[in-house]
């Protein structure tokens, strides 16, 4: 599987961004896709995820403000992210894999990933 994520620039605060997971290689809706970031000096961060079974998963600094959905037949997943914060200014990567059932937020669970995508919010 081959990911591509798309769709970051630079925004100010409180404006939204649409980011886009587009995968190659088949079985992408068989797998939990998720997607990640991570700030200069910072580790990766989990920030949303959704498993092959559609249960959803978002880390609580971006729960309500950001949206993950799927489009199975075209073989994406997309977060929509909105009222963003300078403190979201990240590099968003896209990722597959089959973690267990309470290891969708670890980085280490994904065996695909893709380029990032770099967020910029301007406060």
């Amino acid at each position: 599987v081959q990911l591509q994520a798309s769709g970051g620039g630079l925004v100010q605060t409180g404006e939204s961004l649409r980011l886009s997971c587009t995968a190659s290689g088949g079985g992408f809706s068989s797998y939990t896709r998720g997607w990640f970031r991570q700030a200069p000096g910072k580790e990766r961060e989990f920030v949303a995820a959704i498993t092959f079974s559609s249960v959803i998963h978002y880390a609580d600094t971006v729960k309500g403000r950001f949206l993950l959905s799927r489009d199975d037949r075209k073989n994406k997943v997309f977060l929509q992210m909105d009222n963003l914060k300078p403190e979201d200014t990240a590099v968003y990567t896209c990722a597959a894999g089959a973690p267990l059932g309470g290891f969708e937020t670890d980085p280490d669970a994904y065996d695909y990933w893709g380029q990032g995508t770099q967020v910029t919010v301007s406060s």
